[in-house]
């Protein structure tokens, strides 16, 4: 089974490389720390209102410095437009605190490490790993959970297992290249709600598992 799914994976991903040759972040950020801030806010938010936060935000706050000695109240308010926006902006500032006691004010570039920060998840640390440095990372966010489950890539009830059993079934140099692939599917065609599936380039290859 395990064969004939890393098989499958490879077909389907190959597709939608075709489909979306384009396909990777969408966050706007000038460095690794600022990154780091916009994939926190990014949890239960949409990466169009998350750039519209940080174009203004990281305008005033730039470095882990800046987010540090920021007023915690002025702080939640210039993040308010997303989810969740306090208990953002009390982890940012925590982390932002950390990183200049223990890491010189810079973002590690280790998993474990990244893991021990405040407000920081597996989806985040693999996000951190594959597009702030150009390491293998899969983060798992709704839509990757969705589609691969979906498609009868894995059969799991959480987003951890999902990465889990995804990386199990995928090469390591293709782990960042379907964490994008599987987003932006997600996204344009495997909605959540009323899936484009006549349109779906992999739809032969899919076990429907609505």
């Amino acid at each position: 089974m395990a064969v004939g799914k890393k098989k499958r994976a490879a077909q389907i991903l190959d597709l939608l490389q075709q489909e979306f040759p384009n396909a990777g972040t969408m966050l706007e950020f000038g460095d690794t720390f600022q990154l780091l801030v916009a994939v926190i806010l990014s949890a239960q938010s949409t990466d169009v209102q998350v750039n519209r936060v940080t174009g203004q935000l990281f305008s005033r706050y730039k470095t882990a410095r800046d987010f540090a000695e920021a007023d915690l109240e002025e702080l939640e308010e210039a993040i308010r437009g997303v989810g969740l926006y306090r208990t953002k902006a009390s982890n940012i500032q925590k982390m932002a605190h950390i990183l200049l006691e223990k890491y010189q004010g810079q973002v590690p570039d280790d998993f474990d490490e990244l893991m021990k920060l405040p407000g920081i998840g597996r989806k985040t640390a693999n996000v951190m790993m594959s597009v702030g440095f150009g390491q293998p990372g899969l983060g798992v966010d709704t839509h990757v959970h969705r589609v691969s489950n979906r498609l009868g890539l894995v059969e799991e009830k959480t987003p951890d297992k999902t990465e889990l059993a995804l990386k199990a079934i995928i090469p390591r140099r293709r782990w960042s290249q379907a964490h994008h692939l599987l987003i932006f599917h997600g996204r344009k065609t495997c909605t959540a709600r009323k899936p484009k599936c006549p349109a779906c380039v992999i739809n032969h290859l899919c076990d429907k598992r609505l």
